[in-house]
């Protein structure tokens, strides 16, 4: 493993060809429980060297907001499953900026519209650390799934906003999560 001080620009080139990547977070309470993400699509932006941010689709729960709101604590992971083997893990401390605010606005202006947006995960690195990975097996990429897409342009805005008012109060540990009153 080799911890960098930074982002590089190499990094955020290898990042840009990645088709999907992994975020883990975590509630303080030891009987809480460690939440793992796939996530997909275009969705994730180097910002700069020590910030990143994805953006954040509408889902059964939300586990990620909740540990975030709560704690800040985050790791994104890119694993490299076509071409040369490689694990890039990104350790910081996230922001949850929700749908409709102005930080969300101003950071959306990075990502192409989708109408299963949730929020956006704002994210400063700490700690940039690279390893191997040559036990990772090699994967083709075929293409992204349309599921959500489809699923919130037939919901609509009003439809997905009670999707998330019934399913995203609180994680499975009851943290607050999105208020949406």
């Amino acid at each position: 493993m080799k911890v960098h001080p930074e982002l590089s620009p190499k990094h955020a080139a290898w990042i840009e060809k990645q088709k999907m990547f992994f975020v883990g977070t975590a509630p303080l309470s030891a009987a809480g429980h460690i939440n793992l993400s796939p996530k997909g699509g275009d969705s994730f932006r180097v910002l700069g060297p020590p910030e990143v941010a994805y953006l954040d689709f509408t889902g059964s729960g939300a586990e990620t907001i909740a540990h975030l709101r709560e704690n800040g604590r985050i790791v994104v992971m890119f694993n490299a499953f076509e071409g040369p083997p490689q694990i890039l893990r990104l350790h910081g401390t996230g922001t949850v900026h929700l749908k409709g605010s102005e930080r969300y606005q101003q950071l959306a202006k990075h990502f192409p519209a989708n109408p299963g947006a949730r929020s956006i995960i704002h994210i400063s690195v700490q700690r940039v650390a690279d390893s191997c990975g040559y036990a990772v097996p090699n994967y083709d990429y075929i293409g992204d799934r349309e599921g959500l897409d489809k699923w919130a342009a037939k919901k609509g805005d009003e439809g997905v906003k009670s999707y998330k008012a019934e399913n995203n109060r609180a994680s499975i540990d009851g943290l607050p999560s999105i208020d949406l009153t």
